[in-house]
């Protein structure tokens, strides 16, 4: 296992965040690691590189556990936290070249341009790192957590930042390193996790409710369903969410509403009610089984 966690804890005060979590992560395997915000994922990701010391339980990298051997595992992983870290006042590829020393790897100018080149920045190479916009600096953080040519890679929201093209861009970059490598990477954007992963971890207020192919996962979230209605009038929205069983609610064009919910039927006869008590219109009322990841991970973190 290139990655084994096993009964990860962290606590901040009183307040656990994450809570005696285990999983196991294979060579080749991308996986999506997704959860709310607060829900423990960047905690996470940190004890795993050794950034964060865990309250109970152990972290293994490549068969090393993280806090006995720090440095060692620090060597395996390449890391790209949320919060970009970067020497600014340096040029990209003096960055790079830096990088590189401290990693004590080869710094030779054609393994710099290598690097510039997988991840796109060449057109970009020749400026400080002040001078960037966000995307291109997502992009030199990600060069750096690959320089040393690490077994793991841990990335917390890679395509932060990056315009429609560059995410397509970097996206094809973790494909093709997934499949010699371990990847595990954090994101809000669903449409990005189902185009790149085959397996998903979700996890909520510290605990993981969902560990499982993204396949199973939609074929188990079946019995939900996504029930769209519309009215002639705008209408208090806290009407729909105290409907009985409606496990979310979102606004989408002007007095159109989506309902998420296991009880499609029970709900349409309460926005029926609901119409005559509070005498509005409905203009529109459907419903359609929800299969996509967006509405699994809503069903089980709402």
């Amino acid at each position: 296992m290139s990655i084994t966690v096993t009964n990860l804890s962290k606590n901040y005060g009183a307040q656990k965040v994450v809570n005696n979590i285990s999983f196991t992560i294979n060579k080749g395997e991308i996986v999506g690691f997704l959860g709310p915000n607060g829900a423990g994922k960047s905690t996470t990701m940190k004890m795993i590189t050794g950034y964060l010391q865990a309250d109970g339980g152990t972290a293994q990298v490549c068969g090393i556990t993280v806090h006995i051997n720090n440095n060692e595992t620090k060597s395996k992983i390449g890391y790209l936290p949320e919060a970009n870290p970067l020497y600014v006042d340096m040029y990209v590829r003096e960055y790079l070249a830096f990088v590189g020393s401290i990693h004590n790897v080869e710094t030779s100018k054609q393994k710099i341009e290598e690097i510039i080149n997988t991840v796109g920045l060449t057109l970009e190479a020749n400026k400080k790192i002040s001078q960037l916009s966000k995307g291109y600096k997502q992009r030199v953080g990600l060069a750096a957590a690959l320089f040393h040519n690490p077994e793991v890679l841990i990335l917390d929201e890679p395509t932060s930042g990056l315009d429609p093209n560059q995410i397509i861009e970097i996206r094809e970059v973790i494909k093709r390193l997934g499949q010699n490598k371990t990847v595990l990477f954090s994101s809000h954007i669903m449409q990005e996790v189902e185009a790149i992963c085959d397996r998903v971890i979700i996890i909520n207020k510290g605990n993981i409710v969902a560990d499982d192919t993204l396949s199973n996962l939609q074929k188990g979230n079946t019995s939900t369903q996504n029930i769209t209605v519309g009215f002639t009038e705008d209408i208090n929205m806290e009407w729909l969410q105290k409907l009985q069983d409606v496990t979310s609610v979102t606004t989408g064009s002007p007095f159109t509403y989506q309902l998420s919910t296991n009880n499609s039927d029970g709900v349409k006869k309460q926005l029926l009610q609901l119409a005559i008590d509070k005498n509005l219109t409905i203009q529109n009322l459907q419903s359609q089984a929800s299969s996509s990841l967006e509405d699994v991970f809503r069903s089980l973190t709402s």
